[in-house]
């Protein structure tokens, strides 16, 4: 095993600006599930409570104005970050998973009916698969699978020419799988979908725009979602980007305050763009929050965040599938690779090895992920996955390594 002389003397600085990681021992290698937060955001959520904590939109005070300014502000700042042109079309939701539902009924209730087709990957987390499976059930629609290659840790993008038809009126696929990490190559994916078909295009961002530079604009997809809470930002915001024309053409997914323009005893009309989807009072606290964190980002800069991110990877793949007994998935050359190494160890369940290494100090994921048709295709029921985010470090990787032969110890 090498010794940390890769190590990008960054992140220890990087380090310092998160409290619950700073100076402790404990390796937090999750951030596949969701990642720490510096104190930047941390501030910024607290002093949106402590100094001008209101409702926004529709105050003419102060404390109500300074909060919209900020909201609205996060709105712009999210557009700029994926390389929208218009604030307009970025909708604030929960997360990722509401996000995929809105599309899911806003949009598919009006344009998917009987016998129409929904295609995916077969690599897809569930909330990329069960929106469709219900929206089918519900239209008479059918949903099809871009096939798994699982000696690649890649879909099997060529068969789109046999999927793909004229009743085709959605593909949807993750820009980067949560359980492999793989990268999909986004835009020459779309380029096909666009040859091949008139169908609208959802690109699941949620484990790509955290790492890797996106800009919708050139992608030319209809649908991004994403989380702010993978991305260093506060849980309960996430985002929806779509493109204008389709967004005027949806209806709303939920009816309340906020999303009209007007309402009488015998009907309604919608408000502009983007608050006709955002029914009731937003997380307007969170989204400022989130605000901070995109800030915090772009400091770091993505140039960085690949940088790092690869050389943890590397790193992990080289040590690990060098181990006996240790069985990795996915591609096994890390430019193909978005911080995520799943692996097993010959003769562990994932959940001992997960509970044996969080003794250790190393926190990981271990299960199916969200992915059952995945695993399937591995011919596996589960996984013990790590993942890297800005603030990891070779050390911590080292850690990882060294604590597996401990394990395979215990159930040797």
């Amino acid at each position: 095993m090498s010794k940390l002389d890769g190590t990008l003397s960054r992140v220890e600085e990087i380090r310092k600006d998160f409290p619950l990681i700073c100076g402790s021992p404990f390796a937090y290698l999750d951030n596949a599930a969701t990642t720490q937060k510096p104190q930047v955001v941390i501030d910024a959520l607290t002093e949106v409570y402590r100094r001008y904590n209101a409702n926004v939109h529709r105050g003419v005070y102060e404390i109500s104005e300074r909060a919209t300014e900020a909201y609205e502000g996060a709105r712009s700042k999210t557009a700029n970050f994926i390389g929208a042109q218009d604030s307009a079309s970025i909708i604030f939701t929960k997360n990722a998973t509401e996000a995929i539902n809105l599309v899911a009924y806003a949009w598919g209730e009006r344009f998917v009916g009987a016998d129409d087709e929904i295609v995916l990957t077969e690599m897809e987390h569930h909330s990329n698969i069960v929106p469709w499976q219900l929206l089918a059930r519900r239209r008479g629609a059918k949903v099809k699978f871009v096939p798994f290659e699982p000696a690649t840790g890649k879909p099997l993008w060529g068969e789109l020419k046999n999927l793909l038809n004229n009743r085709t009126k959605l593909v949807a696929f993750s820009h980067v799988s949560n359980s492999l990490g793989t990268i999909n190559p986004v835009p020459e994916i779309i380029r096909d979908i666009r040859r091949l078909s008139t169908a609208r295009v959802l690109v699941d961002g949620a484990q790509g725009v955290p790492h890797l530079p996106v800009h919708v604009g050139e992608w030319d997809c209809d649908f991004l979602a994403f989380s702010a809470h993978k991305m260093l930002g506060p849980t309960g915001i996430g985002v929806l980007w779509a493109k204008k024309e389709v967004l005027e053409s949806m209806d709303p997914f939920l009816g309340g305050g906020d999303m009209i323009k007007e309402v009488s005893l015998d009907g309604a009309k919608w408000n502009d763009l983007p608050w006709k989807f955002e029914a009731g009072t937003p997380n307007y606290a969170d989204a400022i929050a989130f605000g901070a964190a995109l800030d915090y980002l772009n400091r770091v800069g993505s140039d960085y965040i690949w940088r790092h991110e690869q050389e943890l990877t590397a790193a992990t793949l080289e040590w690990l599938g060098k181990m006996p007994g240790v069985a990795l998935y996915g591609t096994k050359t890390a430019p193909e690779r978005c911080g995520v190494v799943s692996f097993n160890l010959k003769g562990v369940h994932p959940h001992d090895a997960g509970t044996l290494l969080a003794r250790e100090g190393i926190a990981v994921r271990v299960g199916h992920h969200c992915n059952m048709p995945l695993m399937k295709r591995l011919g596996i029921m589960g996984t013990t996955r790590a993942s890297f985010y800005i603030y990891n470090t070779l050390r911590e990787v080292e850690a990882l390594v060294e604590a597996i032969p401990k394990v395979q110890r215990i159930f040797a």
